[in-house]
């Protein structure tokens, strides 16, 4: 990734530390967040895994959504 400005380093960084804090998971926490977001079991045999982009498409959030 490349720094433009001050500014979009600013943008980058708020960016990293929402993901980090409310996305990313955490060995420490067993796998939880700081958020503490809770973790979601497969809701049916026909789920499936959805990727939700985060910080510019570097990192992805990930939930389940029921198959139509």
């Amino acid at each position: 990734m490349i720094v433009l400005n001050e500014r979009h380093l600013h943008r980058l960084l708020s960016e990293f530390v929402a993901y980090d804090h409310n996305d990313g998971t955490h060995l420490g926490l067993g796998k939880g967040t700081p958020s503490m977001r809770t973790t979601t079991s497969k809701p049916n045999l026909d789920a499936e895994i959805v990727g939700h982009p985060r910080t510019g498409g570097l990192h992805h959030r990930y939930e389940w959504r029921q198959a139509a």
